[in-house]
């Protein structure tokens, strides 16, 4: 009895088990996110943004150790010494020279301008790894929003392609029927069959894109290629118009741009550079306490011990003459300055003349996509038309195929005119840096 039972409990451990890594396996394969979720998972999840992240505790790690370098350093030393059984003559008095041992300890403290300029640019070090994070993670997520938002275009193009084709499937198989009675040509159906390859060419094409998109986006979340991914934002929602003129109207803060951020430490860097190779050049001065015990290993009482436990003293070092090598560090130094001081301008003039361009872009792109959705409206209100008229005898085959082809031109360069608007607006986003 008690063996049965037994064996039911551990088929019961069994099942509980396999129903857990049932349960595991499923929800590692169906993966459900809004936008947001998307981003922040792969913000979370990136090796690349991880290395960044290690990048500015390496800098801090960097900042601190230049400033422990200006404060009080202490070092131990232990010595052992044998003199091999030497005796020192001294005016006929002879010295014994036993083995001894010393112990030290020794504080010292530098002062030197260019150790206080070395801190800073740690300092301004750090605080670039930092922005440079931060823009990877920009980076990041945009990749991600463009990836989410194809993908969505995919599924809306699929859609589209779908209803096309049913329609063609629909009136081939009613023109086949006519052709077996006798009341309609073989060519008006082999018309229509080639147009129905077409789009069926054009939906496995779109299917393949599709499948492209997601494994993209797989690799960006960090998760298995099997993986399920659902997209639970609507296209709709995330074209929304309000956003769009929001950017427009937006004024260019500078300082919120990555690429301004950047080249402004690079400038306080140069100049804390600068500030180094002048400051290597003024005096530097060590101070140190020094402590010192020293013991013979000997019982000979006529032993001269001459090191003072404690001392204490101070170099100061005065650079007198470098043959001009320290005025021509400095020189290079300086216009090394100057270069970034015009390359920040630049830089400026850049950003500016960009957003002006990005502005334009989003307002173009905005514009055509209005454009085109309007143009493929009416171009599918046309194929249906023709479709009615065909299903009762007034349109022809080549007109049903070629409006067919016009619609599927019509829904190309709408999906195109969409995928502008939004790699526009991603484009201004980052700039503008929301």
């Amino acid at each position: 009895m008690k063996i049965k039972i037994q064996k039911v409990a551990v088929c019961a451990c069994i099942a509980v088990a396999a129903s857990l890594a049932a349960f595991t396996v499923s929800a590692q394969e169906s993966l459900s996110l809004s936008l947001q979720q998307a981003m922040d998972m792969a913000v979370e999840r990136n090796n690349t943004l991880a290395n960044a992240a290690l990048d500015v505790r390496v800098a801090k790690a960097n900042k601190w150790a230049a400033i422990a370098a200006m404060l009080p350093q202490i070092n131990g030393s232990g010595d052992y010494s044998n003199f091999m059984g030497y005796e020192m003559d001294l005016r006929g008095m002879t010295i014994a020279m036993p083995p001894y041992i010393t112990l030290g300890l020794r504080t010292s403290m530098t002062l030197n301008p260019a150790m206080i300029v070395n801190a800073q640019i740690s300092d301004i070090s750090g605080k670039m790894s930092d922005i440079t994070l931060q823009q990877s993670e920009q980076e990041i997520t945009n990749q991600v929003k463009t990836l989410y938002l194809s993908a969505l275009v995919s599924e809306e193009v699929l859609e589209l392609l779908g209803r096309n084709l049913d329609c063609l499937h629909r009136l081939y198989d009613m023109t086949m029927t006519s052709v077996n009675v006798g009341a309609s040509e073989q060519t008006a159906a082999d018309q229509i069959a080639v147009q129905v390859a077409q789009l069926e060419n054009s939906i496995a094409s779109s299917k393949r894109t599709m499948e492209m998109t997601y494994n993209s986006l797989r690799l960006l979340l960090d998760v298995d290629v099997a993986t399920e991914i659902a997209l639970t934002d609507s296209l709709d929602k995330l074209m929304a118009t309000d956003d769009y003129l929001d950017l427009l109207s937006e004024d260019f803060d500078m300082e919120r741009n990555y690429t301004w951020q950047l080249m402004q430490k690079n400038t306080e860097l140069s100049k804390k550079q600068l500030d180094a190779t002048i400051m290597s050049g003024l005096p530097s001065l060590t101070a140190y306490h020094q402590y010192s015990y020293k013991e013979y290993l000997s019982k000979d009482a006529n032993v001269m011990n001459m090191t003072p436990p404690n001392m204490i003293g101070a170099t100061l070092s005065v650079p007198l003459f470098t043959s001009l090598q320290q005025t021509k560090k400095v020189e290079a130094a300086r216009l090394a300055y100057d270069k970034q001081k015009n390359t920040m301008h630049d830089t400026e003039q850049s950003l500016k003349v960009q957003h002006r361009q990005l502005c334009y872009n989003l307002s173009t792109a905005y514009d055509t996509y209005n454009t085109q959705r309007q143009n493929m409206d009416v171009t599918q209100r046309v194929f249906d038309n023709i479709s009615k008229r065909y299903e009762q005898g007034y349109s022809s085959a080549m007109d049903l195929t070629t409006s067919g082809t016009t619609l599927i031109n019509a829904q190309s360069a709408y999906v195109q005119s969409i995928m502008e608007f939004l790699n526009a607006r991603i484009a201004l986003e980052k700039l503008l840096n929301k």
